[in-house]
């Protein structure tokens, strides 16, 4: 009797010697080196522990989407559109997958801290164990724990990945793709070019067309170095472009199709259309700087106070540099080195090489994301800037272990040699811009690195002089080491100073010392007396904030009035709030001093604002009674009163106050209806009183209600 196909497996270890049996323990499974499988589950070990530890200091993080959590935990309708208030009045300014994880989180474990920001770090978890099985596949468990080893490493992935705003899951389902077309290139297979164009439209659905960056250099590889005949990889293409559009088509077909009575308002668009707020504000706007509804800090040229001015060294500049371009230059010229290795025929060339459809995975959307952060015009963030961390990470693995590999070539020294070395001074001059910050790591990031790069340099002169192979061992061994030493020391101590640092607002930025302006960390009420200490832009100054925060003087800010607590920033405009160095030590709030987490944006935008207990209590008495507890301006000042009401608010004029809903009409229906029930005043929090409809619903209460005072902050009793 014939056995069964998998009885296989284990007729052919019987029959093995225990010499055999020995030599495929040593290797492990699939020829792979023993250590391999037990160092890849401790390198995911270590980044949950990077991750999630201490993860609570972090607060609610982004109010303005633990807002849309609370909403969405609580409504399957807030749930389905990403509605910021459970009753579904408007939606947040993206669209809602990242949304979702969270909100699942919460109606599971209630609405926390954990159950919000959990999900984000084991996704980032996720996407090293997911960066690492992609490059090991082809390049071997060295390179794929390095590869992950980096992406756990960079600043601002540690911080991002303990942060609730969309980009945690638009990294690993982007990461999640390139596996799918490292699977298609390796076995031809049109299967796993549909789930890679599936990822891709979902990671649209988390964070728009910043996901479709990646099509180009994923089917140009696949387009490449794919094996079928070309026909047939031109009809394999089309069946990755249709699940891209069938991924991200279906949300938005519904919510176009759906009658606008029947939906909350698109949130960041003018016309409540998804299509507008997809290809205007959050689409072509952030290329052009032509942003309509945008909160005006960017404009044509350079994307405001926040990135740094555009052009080809914005990635390198102050306010992105420390967040993403440790390993950028050794990225880089791993790059160019892949491309040189694979210029051969035979096993390393050929239109099948993988060297080279590594070159075009990895390096095209290095590439071509890098130019459209570096070179757009609109509002761009230096937290944008982890969705390089992948393809940097996996550039640097691999283009070290071909390095390694080949160092008795020429080739493989010089690129192991110039990684190395470029790593080093590159860390130093980024190191060097918080001189007072450990210099000691500054110093052992260069002695370690560059001696690093000359053993490799020197290496055919080095090892022929040593005789015994256990001393050539050693000189291997300690060369690699002082390699990782050299390269990973300057990233990881500003992860390490990042995750032991509590961040919150709508703009955090990763490394020591709260460092950059509108956003960092700091502990309880920023990183100083009363405030935090940020970096100024490229070509900027510092101000001095009241409170002993700083800000930059260089970036054009909106004027406007200045709500409760607020403070003017000198040569920069009015912020309207404390926030990063507010005379209460806190983000920005609506009077009560304290709280979790460090500034936020200006006025602490969307950064744990503090809510009196006398406005809790004043909201909540009878809140069953409406729709909205309370309505106000902008979702900055309607975030914390949901999150610390837990019943709706309604937020006027959306994410800045100035989307036209409700219109005058609209909002004095409500209340006529007795559908809300209090409006809150201008706060530290608050864009001031919004524009356009916002201005006028605001001119109209304060001229037809009662003012009064409550905690600090100014409300009008709407149910009179």
């Amino acid at each position: 009797m014939t056995a069964p196909p998998l009885a296989a497996p284990a007729r052919a270890l019987a029959g093995r010697t225990v010499a055999e049996r020995v030599k495929q323990g040593i290797r492990g499974p699939g020829g792979q080196p023993a250590w391999a499988r037990p160092a890849a589950l401790g390198l995911l070990l270590a980044t949950a522990l990077l991750y999630l530890a201490g993860l609570s200091r972090n607060g609610w993080a982004n109010d303005f989407y633990s807002a849309a959590v609370q909403a969405g935990s609580v409504s399957w309708k807030a749930f389905f559109f990403g509605s910021f208030d459970g009753a579904s009045f408007i939606t947040v300014d993206k669209t809602p997958t990242s949304l979702w994880v969270m909100e699942l989180s919460a109606r599971v474990f209630g609405l926390n801290y954990w159950s919000v920001l959990v999900p984000q770090a084991l996704a980032g978890v996720a996407c090293v164990g997911v960066l690492y099985a992609t490059v090991k596949r082809w390049f071997g468990p060295a390179a794929g724990l390095l590869a992950g080893a980096v992406l756990a490493l960079t600043p601002v992935a540690a911080l991002m990945f303990r942060f609730n705003n969309p980009d945690a899951l638009l990294v690993l389902l982007l990461t999640a793709a390139a596996y799918g077309v490292t699977r298609a290139i390796e076995s031809g297979r049109t299967r796993w070019l549909v789930l890679a164009g599936a990822l891709i439209g979902v990671g649209f659905l988390a964070k728009m067309l910043q996901a479709f960056l990646v099509l180009p250099p994923y089917a140009l590889a696949y387009l490449v170095a794919g094996p079928p005949r070309l026909g047939r990889r031109l009809a394999q293409l089309a069946a990755f472009g249709a699940s891209v559009v069938v991924a991200a088509g279906w949300w938005v077909a519904a919510v176009m199709l759906i009658p606008s009575s029947a939906r909350p308002y698109v949130g960041g668009s003018t016309t409540n259309s998804i299509l507008q707020l997809t290809l205007g504000y959050n689409g072509l706007g952030r290329l052009s700087g032509n942003e309509t509804g945008s909160v005006g800090f960017g404009g044509r040229g350079g994307g405001g106070p926040f990135g740094g001015g555009a052009g080809l060294t914005r990635l390198f500049g102050s306010e992105m540099g420390g967040q993403i371009a440790w390993l950028l230059p050794a990225a880089l010229i791993a790059l160019a080195g892949l491309v040189w290795l694979s210029r051969a025929g035979g096993q390393s060339g050929g239109r099948t090489s993988r060297l080279r459809a590594a070159a075009l995975i990895w390096g095209g959307s290095l590439l071509v994301t890098g130019a459209v952060f570096s070179f757009m015009a609109g509002i761009i963030h230096p937290y944008y800037t982890v969705a390089l961390a992948p393809a940097i990470g996996a550039l640097v693995g691999i283009g070290a272990v071909e390095g390694w590999r080949r160092r008795d070539q020429w080739a493989g020294r010089i690129l192991l040699s110039v990684m190395l070395a470029a790593t080093a001074l590159w860390s130093g001059v980024l190191l060097n811009r918080t001189p007072s910050w450990y210099p000691a790591v500054h110093v052992l990031v260069l002695v370690t690195g560059l001696l690093a790069a000359a053993v490799f340099a020197a290496w055919p002169a080095v090892v022929p002089a040593l005789r015994r192979a256990r001393a050539r061992t050693a000189l291997a061994a300690g060369a690699v080491v002082l390699g990782l030493v050299g390269a990973l020391a300057g990233p990881a101590a500003y992860t390490l100073a990042t995750v032991t640092t509590a961040h919150a607002g709508a703009l955090p930025s990763a490394g020591p010392a709260a460092a950059a302006f509108f956003g960092g960390g700091g502990g309880p009420g920023g990183g100083g007396p009363g405030g935090a200490t940020g970096r100024p832009p490229s070509g900027g100054s510092f101000g001095t904030a009241p409170g002993g925060g700083t800000a930059p003087g260089g970036g054009t800010v909106p004027g406007g009035s200045t709500g409760a607590g607020g403070s003017t920033v000198p040569g920069a405009g009015t912020f309207p709030g404390g926030g990063t160095g507010s005379r209460t030590g806190t983000g920005g709030g609506f009077g009560r001093p304290g709280g979790a987490g460090g500034g936020g944006g200006p006025g602490g935008l969307s950064g744990n604002t503090q809510v009196s207990s006398a406005l809790v209590k004043l909201l909540g008495q009878d809140a069953g009674r409406y729709t909205w507890v309370a309505a106000t301006v902008g979702t900055q000042s309607a975030a914390p009163l949901q999150l610390a009401v837990r019943h709706p608010v309604l937020a006027i004029g959306g994410f800045n106050g100035s989307d036209p809903a409700p219109t005058l009409a609209q909002f004095q229906k409500l209340v006529a209806a007795g559908k809300i029930g209090w409006f809150v005043g201008e706060s530290a929090s608050s864009f001031g009183g919004g524009t356009g409809s916002a201005a006028q619903i605001t001119s109209w209460v304060a001229a037809h209600y009662q003012a009064r005072t409550v905690g600090g902050v100014t409300v009008y009793d709407l149910s009179r």
